[in-house]
């Protein structure tokens, strides 16, 4: 089979290997047809210091694919069924686990595609309990993009910052994959939404999604637009992921007892806040990883409902270099999908 292996910092090749074993018990086989890019695997691309990993690696956290085969004892899968996977090997034994906050595992074995051999290769194997069904009326290649992009959009506003129908959202990078996804599912229940671009060729696009008011923030403060914009009353949430560059901006943004909820620092991991700011103006501060098995399942719902993803570019398995530079140098709108 063929698999796409980082083997250094920004060297990716396409590679001939063995395909895996029959399933064992307890387990399936997937055959992937979809690859969905997001900034881990950029991050991994461009070598990360902290991460400890092995190369050469399997790329790829986010995908779809259907069963191959299935293992002893397995029932809840069938051979062409679609599916998508989650994206950590988690014990599934732990108190978090059974309680279903997949992404507190207590005994997490890795990110696959960045800790361990992940999803861009023809075939693997899988526990079945990480295996998602996918709705009949959903596409492989919009289901790809369920496993992070709209399950960590999903986990982040309404299990974290609890938005409610009628508030006021910032929504930072609404060009983004997750920015994309932040903006429809906040207009869909009713929200005023505020975003942010580096582009004016992406207003139009945001716009088109439901985004009430866009600031290019390369022309324009978002701090200034935004308190002019709600008549210095503030937002209610803030949905952030960029990091340093705009973390402190957005507490200025902020209602008294706003919400920010935070599942990303593109622009640098580290910044300083004032306490006082905090306390006195009693904001709420969220962090945010992942998403659960369940949110997943929510976000596929959506899908079968009419909400799609945005998709930026399709490309093929020879071509993902190009694509993960692109995303580096954020000149994307929506995702990138790998076709295998």
């Amino acid at each position: 089979m063929r698999a796409l292996n980082l083997i250094a910092d920004r060297q990716l090749v396409v590679v001939d290997q063995d395909a895996p074993p029959p399933p064992e018990a307890g387990e399936v086989q997937i055959r992937v047809k979809a690859v969905a890019l997001n900034h881990i695997d950029v991050w991994g691309f461009r070598g990360m210091a902290f991460a400890k990993r092995k190369l050469p690696l399997a790329i790829g956290a986010e995908a779809s694919g259907e069963i191959a085969a299935v293992g002893e004892g397995v029932t809840r899968f069938k051979p062409g069924q679609k599916v998508v996977m989650y994206g950590a090997k988690t014990c599934g034994t732990c108190k978090a686990c059974v309680e279903g906050r997949d992404n507190f595992c207590e005994n997490v074995g890795g990110l696959y595609g960045f800790h361990l051999d992940g999803f861009s290769r023809e075939l693997l194997n899988m526990p079945e309990r990480l295996v998602i069904p996918v709705p009949d009326s959903v596409s492989l290649r919009d289901a790809a993009c369920a496993p992070i992009a709209f399950s960590t959009v999903q986990h982040m506003l309404f299990d974290n910052a609890k938005l409610q129908p009628g508030e006021t959202i910032l929504v930072h990078a609404g060009g983004s994959g997750i920015g994309t996804v932040a903006i429809m599912m906040a207009k869909k229940i009713g929200c005023t939404v505020i975003t942010t671009v580096g582009d004016d060729s992406k207003i139009e696009g945001v716009k088109a999604l439901g985004a009430d008011y866009v600031i290019n923030y390369r022309k324009d403060r978002f701090e200034g637009e935004t308190r002019k914009i709600t008549k210095k009353k503030g937002v209610d949430v803030v949905f952030e992921h960029v990091g340093a560059d705009t973390f402190n901006g957005s507490l200025l943004v902020m209602k008294r007892g706003g919400r920010l909820v935070t599942c990303g620092s593109t622009s640098g991991p580290t910044t300083t806040i004032n306490l006082m700011q905090l306390f006195q103006q009693q904001y709420r501060i969220f962090g945010s990883f992942g998403a659960t098995m369940k949110n997943i399942s929510e976000s596929l719902d959506k899908m079968a409902d009419g909400m799609l993803p945005v998709i930026d570019t399709e490309v093929s398995m020879d071509d993902v270099e190009p694509a993960l530079k692109r995303m580096e140098s954020r000149q994307v709108f929506g995702k990138i999908i790998v076709h295998f």
